[in-house]
């Protein structure tokens, strides 16, 4: 069978954020993976940048609602959703107060980066899992993109591995030069395996919370992983080339990576 359904849970988009490496990819990759035939559903946060107005975001009542307790705290789930009118796709965006209404969306006015980013991306991958398990619209591959997407392939192969939505997807992950600076703080363990993470799941992530950390992680979990940046992190790298029976795509170019990445997703599914 071949799959017809993509979902993408992208850190950024084009036009709503600057264009970016990741922001230009996410804006183009699923309108063309929709125009090569299949279904596709793209997610992203609604940073606090993002202009609601001009760029017509609107509620979706029947969506929002719900709470996502972090660290033993409720935060409201809203969600939103906007038209690319020109390559006829939604986006829907995760919002919350706490989290995502700041003006900036990984680092302040000075650039430090923002404490609680360890946070934004616990909630931003439940938000999207619970969103798309409320759409009952079963994803054949998530293909994630950015390190605040990194958690999904943890949280679906434990937090979700019953769900009738989500426990047969596979899941990709495209690593890029976006590397944080700032690690992640020393509690960032402790709050996975309160969602259901095992002890033997965390064992690098509680040593490292960097950038690195949070990468090999994703590398774990992820039954397909792409090279989405011409240079990454070295070390991920290196790490990369340890894993023998995870699918590896290697960086390709702007006029490739369509095809490659369309072709891709049916070796993850085992249909090539």
């Amino acid at each position: 069978m071949d799959a017809k359904k993509i979902l993408f849970i992208a850190q950024e988009i084009t036009p709503y954020l600057p264009e970016s490496e990741i922001a230009t990819i996410c804006r183009n990759l699923p309108q063309g993976i929709q125009e090569r035939g299949r279904e596709i559903r793209t997610f992203m946060p609604k940073f606090g940048s993002i202009n609601e107005r001009r760029n017509q975001l609107h509620e979706v009542i029947r969506l929002s609602g719900m709470n996502l307790i972090i660290d033993d705290t409720d935060h409201p789930l809203i969600i939103k959703v906007a038209s690319i009118q020109a390559a006829r796709m939604q986006v829907y965006f995760i919002d919350n107060e706490d989290f995502f209404q700041r003006k900036h969306t990984i680092s302040d006015d000075d650039g430090n980066e923002y404490e609680d980013n360890d946070d934004r991306s616990i909630f931003y991958v439940r938000g999207v899992l619970e969103t798309v398990k409320k759409l009952r619209w079963i994803p054949d591959v998530i293909h994630c993109h950015g390190w605040m997407s990194a958690l999904t392939a943890l949280y679906i192969k434990r937090m979700y591995a019953d769900d009738p939505c989500l426990k047969d997807a596979k899941i990709v992950y495209s690593i890029y030069n976006d590397d944080f600076k700032t690690p992640f703080r020393k509690e960032f363990a402790s709050k996975l395996k309160m969602d259901g993470a095992k002890d033997s799941d965390l064992k690098g992530i509680k040593a490292d919370t960097s950038f690195t950390g949070l990468t090999k992680l994703a590398i774990d979990f992820a039954d397909g992983v792409i090279q989405g940046s011409e240079t990454i992190n070295q070390d991920v790298l290196d790490y990369i080339a340890t894993k023998k029976h995870t699918p590896f795509l290697p960086y390709q170019s702007p006029d490739v990576y369509m095809n490659k990445f369309n072709e891709f997703y049916d070796v993850i599914l085992g249909t090539k």
